[in-house]
C-alpha cells in the first residue's frame, strides 16, 4: 500500500468533517434569524407555529421526494406514538418560544431556551438512573447561575423584573423543558431517523393547529405571509436539512460545540437589526452558560475521562 493510498481515508474524513462544520454553521446562522421573521410577521404565536409546521412539512416532503427518503415516513407502533408525542410537545415549545420573544427579546429568549441540555441530563439521571460525571454535576449550578445572569435578573436587581418580561423568561424555561422531553423521545425512538421525526412533528403540528387560523383569523395577505412562510421553508425545512446533514459528518463533541452558533447568531442579529444588545451581566451569563453546557455534554466528559486514564497509564516524564 502506497503512502498516498494510506492518506486518502484520512483526507476524506477531514474533508467530510469540514463539510459538516460548514453545514452546521450555516444551519445555526440561518436559525439565528428566526426571531426576526417572528417579530416582522406580527402574528399570534399559535398562528406563527401553524405556518411553520405547515410550510415546514411541505418543504421537508419536497426534499424527501427529491432524495427518495419518503419511505422513511412510514412509522408504526411505538415509533409512531413517539413521533406523535414529540409533535405535540414541539408545538408547545414553539408557541412558548414565540410568545417569549414578544415579552423579552430575540437574543434573551433564544439563550434561555438553550438551557435544554441541562434538563435532558437531569431527567436522564432521575428517570434512567444515568450516572453524572463530577464535571456534569458542577455544570448544573453553573448553568443556573449563567441563566440567571443571561435573563437580565442581575440588571433588575433580582427583584424588580418587569412582570411581562418575567413571564417571557418563564415561557422560555417551559419551552426548554418540553424540548428536552422531545430530545429524550428521539433518543428512545432510535429506530426513527431525524428526517422522519422532524417531518412527523411538523405534520402533527399542522393538523392540531389547523382550526386556529380559521377561528382567530388569517393574517392580512402581504409581507406578513412572506415572513410566516419563511419560518416553515427556511427555518424548518432548509435549516433542519443543513443541521442534520452536518451532524451526519461530525463526531458528537464537535456537534456539541457547533450548537452554540444558533444562540450566538440570534444575539448578534438582535443587536444588528433592532439595536438590542446584551448588558455586561447578560453577556457574562451567556459565557457561563456556554461553558456549563459544553462541560455537561456526555461525550466531552467521557473523552476527558478516557484521556485521564491514558495519562495515568503512561510513565511519568523525566524531569
Amino acid at each position: 500500500m502506497t503512502a498516498a493510498s494510506e492518506s486518502t481515508p484520512s483526507a476524506t474524513a477531514m474533508r467530510r468533517q469540514r463539510e459538516g462544520v460548514w453545514l452546521m454553521a450555516a444551519g445555526g446562522l440561518l436559525l439565528g434569524t428566526l426571531g426576526v421573521f417572528v417579530e416582522e410577521a406580527g402574528a399570534a404565536p399559535l398562528t406563527a407555529v401553524w405556518f411553520r409546521c405547515a410550510f415546514g412539512l411541505l418543504a421537508l416532503l419536497a426534499w424527501g421526494a427529491a432524495t427518495r427518503r419518503l419511505p422513511e415516513l412510514r412509522l408504526r407502533g411505538r415509533w409512531l406514538a413517539a413521533a406523535f408525542a414529540a409533535g405535540v410537545l414541539v408545538v408547545f415549545n414553539w408557541a412558548s418560544f414565540f410568545a417569549a420573544i414578544e415579552r423579552t427579546s430575540i437574543g434573551v429568549a433564544t439563550v434561555v431556551v438553550h438551557v435544554q441540555p441541562i434538563w435532558v441530563m437531569l431527567i436522564g439521571a432521575w428517570w434512567w438512573r444515568e450516572p453524572l460525571a463530577p464535571r456534569q454535576a458542577l455544570a448544573v449550578p453553573a448553568a443556573l447561575l449563567g441563566l440567571a445572569l443571561a435573563s437580565g435578573a442581575a440588571d433588575a436587581g433580582f427583584t424588580a423584573m418587569d412582570e411581562a418580561y418575567a413571564i417571557g423568561i418563564g415561557l422560555c424555561l417551559i419551552g426548554s423543558f418540553t424540548y428536552a422531553i422531545v430530545t429524550l423521545l428521539a433518543k428512545a425512538a432510535q429506530g426513527v431517523g431525524s428526517y422522519a421525526f422532524t417531518a412527523w412533528q411538523c405534520g402533527v403540528g399542522a393538523v392540531l393547529l389547523a382550526p386556529w387560523p380559521w377561528l382567530q383569523g388569517w393574517p392580512a395577505f402581504g409581507p406578513s405571509w412572506g415572513w410566516l412562510v419563511g419560518l416553515g421553508v427556511l427555518h424548518t425545512g432548509l435549516a433542519y436539512v443543513l443541521l442534520y446533514a452536518g451532524m451526519a459528518r461530525l463526531p458528537t463533541v464537535r456537534i456539541a460545540a457547533l450548537q452554540f452558533v444558533y444562540p450566538g447568531a440570534a444575539v448578534l442579529v438582535d443587536w444588528l437589526v433592532y439595536g438590542r444588545a446584551l448588558s455586561t451581566w447578560q453577556a457574562l451569563g451567556v459565557g457561563v452558560m456556554a461553558l456549563a453546557l459544553w462541560a455537561s455534554n456526555p461525550s466531552v466528559a467521557r473523552r476527558e475521562a478516557e484521556a485521564g486514564k491514558i495519562a495515568r497509564r503512561r510513565p511519568a516524564a523525566s524531569p
